[in-house]
């Protein structure tokens, strides 16, 4: 059986589906200090995802208004 490489070339559009489908995670923390004086602390969490994925995942971690709801 012989094995075959594809070249995949992907498109924007393509790309961002996949990031929408799938969702991704950009977390960065910076701090700048200078003679241990914090002179600039900044903190980020980027969450890109299309709504369906973060509904899904939003309701298993207890995020959205039903979850939070008694039953």
């Amino acid at each position: 059986m012989a094995v075959e490489k594809a070249i995949a070339s992907s498109s924007l559009a393509e790309v961002v589906d996949r990031i929408l489908d799938k969702g991704i995670v950009i977390d960065a923390w910076v701090r700048v200090s200078l003679v241990g004086i914090e002179l600039l602390a900044i903190e980020a969490r980027v969450v890109v995802a299309g709504v369906d994925t973060w509904l899904k995942y939003a309701e298993a971690v207890g995020l959205t208004a039903a979850a939070a709801a008694p039953a």
